[in-house]
This record gives C-alpha cells, structure tokens and sequence, in this order.
C-alpha cells in the first residue's frame, strides 16, 4: 500500500482566474497556471532553502502516472484527473504548469466562489524527492530538488512558495528529517 499521507508538499500562489466555454457549448470552470515554478527558493521551516531544478517533473510525467489534481491535499475532493482527462499537466521552461477542468459539484462550486473573491489563491503539489543536490557552503544550506515522483497538485489556501499563478477561465508539510538532521550536522561540522 502506498503511504500518500507520507507525501512532501510545496504551495505556490495563484493570480489569476476566469471561466470559458467548451468546445460543445457547455460552460465550465477551468483552472490554469503553475503548481511548481523553477528555480524558485523558498525557506523550509526555517532549517533550509529548498528550490525545484528545471527538469524535476519530466521522468515522472514520462511514466504517465494518473496524477490528480485536489481541493488542499484531500484525497476526498478531487477536481480532475489525467486518466478522465479533466487535468493537463506538463513541464515547460518555467515549470509545471496545469490545467484542471473544474466539477460541477458543492465543493468546486465553494472553491470557485472562494477564488473569485480573492480567499484562496494559491496552489501546491504533493511529491516524493526522488534525487536532490544539497549545498552547504553558505549561511543556510540549500537543497535543490532535481527529481520527484509527482502524485498531485492542490488549490490551497497556504503556500510555501510564492511564485505560481493560475487563472479560473469560463468560455501537510512533510519534511525529511533525514535531510534536515543531514543538513544541521553539515552546517555544526
């Protein structure tokens, strides 16, 4: 059994959000912009500074894996999915971008309204560091994710980092303790 509850996350903002029509006519809400942006660092609970390299994503998007896309890291609340085609995700120059069709249901209809007026607007991705590259020569060491095993990305209303966007268009911090108690002994050394 895989321990999703395991997962690291890191959160982004969202500027933007509109709504568009479908190719059939139908209205709905689609949700756009970057779960992750490169080379974006952010402080981890005040032990390092982290940031994600170009290129972290693509192994794990290659393997094509049926990634979600979540209210706040709830499994229970899932906005899209790549297998029902209601989420685009892909990697590109300056980082993860997606794309999620919203649900016409209670719970995407509370979070569209919540985005509109400005409560929530950021977004996060659940992932497992799969490779890193670690740096300690300076004030406070710094951890370069360079591979993850992507499982989710989240509309949230806190994030960690603060360089994403999205736009709405109608037409749990885990953090290794491995690497934390590395990093100190690394910076007592």
């Amino acid at each position: 059994m895989i321990q999703l509850d395991k997962l690291e996350i890191r959160s982004f903002d969202i500027k933007n959000m509109t709504t568009r029509s479908l190719d059939d006519g139908s209205e709905s809400t689609v949700v756009e912009g970057y779960a992750s942006v490169f080379n974006s660092r952010t402080n981890i609970d005040g032990w390092y500074d982290e940031e994600i390299a170009p290129g972290a994503f693509s192994e794990s998007l290659a393997k094509n894996k049926d990634v979600r896309c979540l209210f706040n890291h709830d499994w229970n609340y899932v906005l899209g999915r790549k297998s029902a085609n209601t989420l685009i995700i892909e990697e590109d120059s300056r980082g993860l971008h997606f794309e999620v069709t919203l649900p016409n249901t209670t719970f995407a209809n509370d979070l569209k309204e919540s985005m509109s007026r400005g409560d929530i607007n950021q977004c996060s991705f659940g992932f497992w560091v799969t490779a890193q590259e670690e740096d300690y020569s300076g004030d406070v060491p710094l951890i370069r994710i360079t591979n993850v095993d992507l499982w989710e990305v989240s509309i949230v209303p806190l994030p960690a980092y603060e360089d994403t966007e999205a736009s709405l268009r109608s037409n749990e911090l885990t953090s290794s303790l491995a690497t934390t108690n590395y990093a100190l002994t690394q910076v007592n050394d």
